[in-house]
């Protein structure tokens, strides 16, 4: 199915900007931490701590990014599911949502879709119902109109 295809790119898109930016940051840690040792006299090295507090910091979030892609990776777009399932496209009565990971909010093809994890509370909420399940979110209530 394009549609699903096509979120699934917008996630990929996502987590590989950030894969992409973890590296370039950790990139001009390791640089700052190398300099650093050039220029400093052994006896102070309050600059370097803070500099590899941040980068175990951008390791842990490159890991996770890496573990998201590894996880979009099992989306099969042209899987068909009654039920909410990981990739599915859920429509209900005022809001769409594909199930994938935790973006938010995107526009395609002049609709909003608000790509969400499985995981979260509403993508909780939504596992294993089907079309004409209901579920509340937040005080407000949603019925499901379609599965995709």
């Amino acid at each position: 199915m394009k549609l699903k295809q096509d979120l699934l790119d917008i996630c990929f898109q996502h987590v590989n900007k950030r894969i992409s930016d973890y590296n370039n940051e950790i990139t001009l840690i390791k640089e700052s931490i190398e300099s650093n040792d050039k220029v400093s006299n052994e006896e102070d090295d309050s600059g370097n701590s803070k500099l590899l507090d941040d980068l175990e910091k951008n390791m842990n979030y490159l890991n996770e990014a890496q573990k998201t892609k590894e996880h979009l990776g099992m989306v099969k777009p042209n899987l068909i599911s009654d039920t909410v399932v990981l990739g599915s496209i859920v429509k209900t009565d005022s809001i769409n949502f594909f199930i994938a990971t935790s973006i938010g909010k995107v526009d395609l093809d002049k609709d909003e879709y608000y790509i969400i994890s499985i995981l979260s509370p509403i993508g909780q909420l939504m596992k294993q119902k089907g079309v004409g399940h209901t579920f509340e979110f937040n005080g407000k209530h949603y019925k499901i109109k379609a599965v995709l």
